[in-house]
């Protein structure tokens, strides 16, 4: 049986004439088959990808494939994938595993993941004590840069979702505690919420979102260039060079977003009870009434190790990107969802914590 090709042989060539050289070849009634490019004008990799799937069916019922007439660049091309076999598919379905294989696959990522993240804790706890005894070998430009990102960038935001967020929980606390006209304790209720819970926690939230997600994908994209590779090979220790001047600037910043995003909560919250008729010097005065310093600086140390869960986990999910187009994005996605985890249950622990020690 002889096949003749002609024109180009390129992809849109090749496509075209793809269907019926294979099923002209498709059959057992020859014993050889001879392919003449006499014709060809061009060949590429796709025009190679035809002659190589051609041989491949001569092949399979035993006959000889040969080739004639064929270009001298055209022959180098082929004896430089001429010896490449075509992958074989069985149509087989994938593999299935028992419950109990799953179940251990499972485990062993989880532990791996969770050891992972153990070293990289202590690192990074190791970077910032260090930097408090030898502040100078900080790259406080970075430093900067990144509080830059995280706080003044940040600030719109958290702002106006502590704005939002003071004006709808005192306006629903004040509709429902007007039946028993005790909507004068809203603002007692409101300073103690956003000092003590809601601050920290949706600040965090917020910035896992935005800063801990662009951290993920900064660091991530270095990742996949190799650029972190380049800085190893100069010497340089990502953890130093990268991590630490994020984790310093959400460490600094953080606590600072929490105190804005209280004030605005209560600027909310006295729109509200001003609109009620009740003056501005009772709002406070009931505000700062049962608000202690305990409230205030058990909020402000919430803010801070969720300042360095959201940082931390950024970063760390920034470094153990993989190769791949969807690498970065599923590192990003990882960060804010285990940040936000993270976040949630330090909450619950700082919750037992304070019932214990009487905060």
């Amino acid at each position: 049986m002889t096949v003749a090709l002609s024109g180009r042989l390129d992809a849109a060539g090749t496509a075209a004439v793809w269907d019926d050289a294979v099923k002209g070849v498709g059959g057992t009634g020859f014993t050889s088959l001879v392919v003449d490019c006499a014709g060809v004008t061009y060949l590429n990799g796709s025009g190679e990808a035809l002659l190589v799937k051609l041989r491949e069916m001569a092949r399979t019922i035993g006959a000889t494939f040969e080739l004639h007439n064929m270009r001298d660049e055209d022959r180098k091309l082929a004896e430089l994938t001429w010896d490449v076999e075509l992958p074989a598919y069985d149509g087989k379905s994938m593999e299935r595993r028992s419950l109990a294989e799953t179940l251990t696959d499972a485990g062993r990522q989880y532990w791996q993941s969770l050891r992972a993240m153990i070293a990289f804790v202590g690192e990074s706890s190791i970077l910032v004590g260090q930097v408090l005894i030898r502040p100078h070998k900080v790259r406080w430009k970075d430093v900067l840069l990144s509080c830059t990102n995280v706080g003044v960038d940040s600030l719109f935001i958290i702002v106006l979702i502590g704005f939002l967020m003071g004006l709808i929980m005192s306006f629903q606390s004040a509709i429902s505690l007007q039946r028993f006209g005790g909507e004068i304790f809203v603002p007692n209720m409101l300073g103690l919420v956003m000092f003590r819970e809601m601050g920290p926690l949706v600040t965090a939230i917020l910035l896992a979102a935005r800063s801990g997600s662009a951290f993920a994908a900064e660091i991530g994209t270095m990742k996949v260039n190799e650029e972190l590779d380049a800085l190893t090979t100069m010497g340089l220790s990502p953890m130093r060079f990268l991590v630490t001047p994020k984790l310093l600037s959400a460490m600094m910043m953080i606590p600072l977003m929490t105190m804005f995003f209280n004030l605005a909560s209560l600027v909310g919250g006295a729109v509200v009870m001003l609109s009620m008729g009740y003056p501005l010097v009772t709002f406070t005065s009931r505000v700062f009434s049962y608000l202690s310093l305990s409230d205030f600086w058990g909020g402000m140390l919430k803010a801070l190790v969720f300042s360095f869960l959201v940082a931390g986990v950024g970063c760390l999910r920034g470094l153990q990107t993989r190769s791949g187009a969807s690498a970065v994005g599923l590192s990003t996605t990882s960060a804010v969802v285990t940040g936000i985890i993270l976040i949630a249950f330090a909450d619950g622990l700082f919750a037992v914590a304070y019932y214990y020690l009487g905060f």
